[in-house]
């Protein structure tokens, strides 16, 4: 089944010219995400086109088997679908389909575990350990150029040679594709030198010159001996060096994620009295709303009511 054909499984189908106007809407990864929530939707016996009436149904038959941000993937799921089909009206996006979202987050909601921000002082520990294998190199490398970009795993992992280029004040890294830029418009980010054992820069060009790649990935798979092999990084293999190496200065590693590097660097930055603006131009975040949980987490000691009674 291909990623779109199971929309027939909803009775009235759509168009070929419509699903070719789906395909080359959404990314892959979005693709293989809605297939999975689309089919759940379907399954139970939905169909596209829907209506708000039928949505909120599925919503209350199925709130208390499904987590409520599951339920609220696959609402968006269908949002995008329909707007896809440019329909006078979006039936997903309907007031009865967000107060029966609102109702069933009241009634079967649970909080949602955050992964926590590795900040820049855990970062540093984590750097100043001893370790000059050619797997060190690299994960002080992904370690400290993932927090300074504040990138996705998906961003940095997907970095080739020719996405880095020296500046005097420091690399310029070429994100030709992001979650929010499938356009592939691209964004330049700035990585300027550190004072120190923890500059990012030079901690990349050290691994360059280690790994002396060309125009392949950087970020590469290590073999036993310490091999460079072909094969690149994946996401979940950024999240295993994140959690390796939390471990190793006595932080639970359950607690961490890949993300917590981007998490970490908006954290950090706050803390430190950094523009939200300037961040922002930083990550690539839409919004301040976008980064609403970490500024709070970062800004929460800053100005501290208390600070001033005790």
């Amino acid at each position: 089944m291909s990623d779109l054909e199971l929309i027939k499984l909803g009775g009235r189908g759509v168009s070929q010219e419509v699903r070719q106007l789906l395909s080359a809407v959404f990314s892959d990864n979005t693709k293989r995400a809605y297939k999975s929530d689309l089919q759940s939707f379907l399954r139970w016996g939905g169909n596209i086109p829907s209506n708000p009436e039928e949505i909120t149904q599925y919503i209350a038959e199925n709130c208390p088997r499904l987590s409520v941000v599951t339920l609220r993937r696959h609402i968006s799921a269908l949002v995008n679908i329909h707007m896809a089909l440019e329909l006078p009206e979006n039936p997903a996006q309907h007031s009865l389909v967000a107060k029966t979202l609102k109702g069933a987050a009241r009634a079967h909601g649970a909080v949602q575990r955050a992964v926590k921000p590795l900040l820049i002082e855990d970062l540093r520990h984590i750097l100043d350990l001893d370790g000059n294998t050619i797997p060190d190199h690299r994960n002080k490398a992904l370690l400290a150029i993932g927090f300074a970009g504040g990138f996705r795993r998906s961003e940095l992992v997907a970095l080739n040679r020719e996405d880095i280029g020296e500046h005097p004040e420091g690399l310029l890294i070429n994100i030709a594709k992001s979650k929010t830029d499938q356009e592939q418009v691209g964004r330049m980010v700035g990585i300027p030198y550190g004072r120190g054992p923890h500059c990012p820069v030079h901690l990349l060009l050290d691994w360059l010159r280690v790994c002396d790649v060309d125009q392949n990935a950087i970020f590469r798979g290590c073999a036993k001996g310490g091999r460079i092999t072909d094969k690149r990084l994946s996401g979940e293999a950024v999240a295993k060096v994140v959690k390796a190496s939390v471990a190793r200065i006595g932080l639970n590693p359950e607690h961490y994620s890949g993300h917590s590097l981007r998490a970490g660097f908006v954290t950090s930055a706050v803390a430190a009295g950094v523009r939200t603006d300037l961040i922002r131009k930083q990550t690539g975040h839409a919004s301040d709303h976008t980064m609403s949980r970490y500024i709070r987490d970062g800004d929460v000691f800053r100005q501290n009511a208390a600070s001033a009674l005790f």
